[in-house]
């Protein structure tokens, strides 16, 4: 009995002293197979290793916390999550700034994505310090394309079509083409086209596909709309606490996660396409030059109006861009 007792002992004290200093809860909407939460996986992982186990990350995704993305802002901002992973266009409400992803047909490839992300750092960051909360990290997904239940080939395939956006930048240009667009929460979009209240979504190839859309859905069409960031933003005085070699690692694991997560998504798109046809729905890789054009007519007002809300931070973002 002493021999076990002084084993269970030394199993404990083992344990103790191998248990992470910092613990953490991360909340995300998005499911388990989307490249927002391998990403996340990813990013807890490698910290973990650079922190020598000292941080411990737990992801809590589907929203299983109770927090939807629009609550992110500020419950990290209040302390009730340390960390958390929200898409650009829910901050739209916050500040303008936040719609410069998902302008509309802006950036136009993977590499555009990249520089627009580089260039509008700094911005992102102010923001989120004046809500107490440091930015870590971000990274974009593939471009934005229509599930649906036809091919999206002309205006007129659009037309009263109960869609679901993302933000209110989508809303506006689906509006303006004569849909009918409906801004919904990631987490409600299946129950929503389950129901059939909503019959078509504005999202990537991969979002849906971890969502399962082919049982919705059964044409994809590729309108390379918008490539909007996905943000992890952590509460700033958890952060501050932080010794400074801690704080290197969450800012490196960071950097290491954009840049895994950019390979993710150039090597995705084309496999994704491979495994929606092998549920027996037809991909369309692209649209037609009319269709992009009517499509970047509509939203033409939608990025003057953003210039305009945003302000000289717009046109430094822009100006900045175009030279590159």
């Amino acid at each position: 009995m002493l021999v076990t007792a002084t084993a269970l002992a030394s199993l404990c004290l083992g344990q103790i002293a191998n248990a992470a200093e910092f613990e953490w809860d991360q909340s995300t909407e998005y499911g388990p197979n989307s490249v927002n939460t391998k990403t996340d996986e990813f990013y807890a992982k490698r910290l973990s290793e650079l922190s020598d186990g000292r941080i411990e990350i737990t992801i809590h995704s589907g929203a299983s916390l109770g927090f939807r993305e629009k609550d992110h802002l500020f419950a990290v901002a209040d302390g009730a999550l340390p960390i958390a992973t929200t898409v650009s266009g829910t901050l739209a409400g916050v500040d303008p700034i936040f719609l410069l992803s998902s302008l509309p047909f802006t950036a136009k490839n993977f590499d555009d994505a990249r520089k627009l992300w580089e260039i509008a750092r700094p911005y992102y960051e102010d923001v989120f310090a004046q809500y107490g909360q440091k930015l870590i990290h971000a990274g974009w997904i593939d471009p934005s394309g229509v599930w649906a239940n036809k091919e999206i080939g002309s205006v007129e395939d659009l037309k009263n079509l109960r869609i679901r956006t993302y933000d209110a930048t989508g809303t506006r240009v689906l509006n303006a083409l004569a849909a009918s667009p409906l801004q919904i929460s990631w987490s409600d979009v299946v129950p929503q086209l389950a129901t059939g209240s909503i019959a078509a979504v504005l999202t990537g190839v991969d979002g849906g596909a971890a969502a399962n859309f082919w049982d919705y859905t059964n044409t994809f069409t590729q309108i390379n709309y918008a490539m909007p960031l996905t943000f992890v933003h952590m509460n700033l005085d958890t952060f501050n606490a932080l010794p400074n070699d801690l704080q290197k690692a969450v800012m490196q694991a960071g950097k290491e996660a954009t840049e895994w997560r950019t390979e993710q998504i150039r090597k995705n798109q084309a496999a994704k396409y491979n495994e929606l046809r092998s549920h027996d729905m037809a991909v369309f890789e692209s649209v037609d030059t009319l269709l992009a054009a009517k499509l970047t007519e509509a939203a033409q007002p939608i990025v003057d109006d953003w210039k305009v809300k945003t302000g000289d931070r717009a046109d430094e973002i822009l100006k900045a861009f175009h030279a590159h």
